[in-house]
């Protein structure tokens, strides 16, 4: 009884916490062997008597459903003995509630999302990282996050301490609170001297915002790399990227999450997701037009690159700290209350 209270309870924390934008991103894809859509099957069969481990995770139609797309298709998970069963969209506010409630088996999130979770009481733990950034001698279009002006309304603007010549807030988009938008938007906006109370956010996901810029909705919008062609090809303009926020690759990780039951029942099947996952994450970084490719075939909007990703199953506290730092600043968590090992759990490093 006292856990399912504390479920409701982080379930009503985080709905409070973000506010919601937008809806499913993907299409039907029925005609193809592995959909982010609802009802999706996995990619390596659709036999229930296969003897593969379901994992069970939300529908992947946006920017994070590179690594899963490849190691469905690649046969990654199913050299593993595993197959992910996709159950649906689900709205961010809602991914983490879903897995402490056994909807879904797994997630991922960036460290402040999963900070702010840990901090309400949730049980759950980041056991191999995602995405992170990548170093600046590499394609800058791999970086984590891009922001944009519309030039034609804000043709003076060519950067975020450029912003303090225009009155009042400033609307930024972003996804929810407390991930990577409002985190590394931050860090920039201290680095070039724009106070924090100059922005104000907006909620919609990444396909939604370059409408929203073009029509002045918003007059910054961050995006991921799936829409920087949507940004350019509609004439918008970079200000900034995550390499702006001097955190190294720290500033785009990101880590899957079990809960910690599920964790202990099952610590062989999370070793088995651990190398499958991290062997997509490889691969698609070895391979990036393929990977790109396949990824606009899944999100159906033109992909001018995917994010950039770990390659191993090492955890990394030391990029994890400032995303907790940013949280007690801004006073979204009590000072103290969550270190960086609280967040990740090490039995699967390798």
């Amino acid at each position: 009884m006292a856990e399912k209270k504390t479920v409701k309870s982080i379930i009503a924390g985080l709905i409070g916490l973000a506010i919601i934008g937008g809806i499913a991103y993907g299409a039907n894809f029925a005609d193809k062997p592995v959909s982010g859509g609802e009802g999706a099957k996995s990619a390596q069969t659709t036999d229930a008597k296969d003897n593969l481990f379901p994992i069970k995770t939300w529908s992947k139609t946006n920017c994070e459903s590179t690594p899963w797309v490849v190691a469905d298709l690649k046969g990654f998970f199913a050299e593993e003995g595993l197959k992910i069963v996709y159950t649906g969209d689900t709205q961010p506010a809602q991914q983490i509630p879903s897995v402490l409630n056994g909807n879904n088996d797994v997630g991922s999130a960036h460290p402040n999302t999963l900070a702010v979770a840990i901090a309400g009481g949730a049980k759950i733990k980041g056991v191999v990282r995602a995405g992170i950034d990548p170093t600046p001698d590499q394609d800058p279009k791999l970086r984590h996050m891009f922001w944009y002006v519309n030039p034609q309304k804000d043709g003076n603007i060519h950067s975020f301490k450029d912003l303090n010549s225009k009155e009042g807030t400033v609307k930024f988009s972003t996804i929810t609170k407390n991930i990577c938008a409002d985190f590394l938007a931050g860090q920039i906006a201290d680095k070039q001297g724009l106070d924090r109370s100059k922005i104000e956010w907006v909620s919609m996901p990444d396909v939604q915002a370059v409408q929203a810029l073009k029509q002045g909705l918003v007059g910054v919008a961050g995006v991921h790399p799936p829409y920087y062609k949507s940004m350019e090809d509609a004439g918008m303009v970079k200000i900034a990227d995550s390499l702006d926020a001097g955190l190294g690759v720290g500033g785009g990780v990101g880590y899957y999450y079990f809960t910690t039951d599920f964790i202990d029942k099952n610590p062989e099947i999370i070793k088995k997701f651990a190398r499958a996952i991290a062997k997509a994450q490889k691969w698609a970084n070895d391979n990036p037009e393929e990977a790109r490719k396949m990824t606009e075939d899944w999100i159906h909007v033109p992909v001018n690159a995917t994010h950039y990703y770990a390659t191993d199953t090492k955890i990394v506290e030391d990029e994890i700290v400032p995303w907790i730092k940013d949280l007690e600043a801004n006073k979204v968590i009590p000072q103290g209350k969550v270190k960086a090992s609280d967040l990740v759990i090490h039995s699967f490093d390798s």
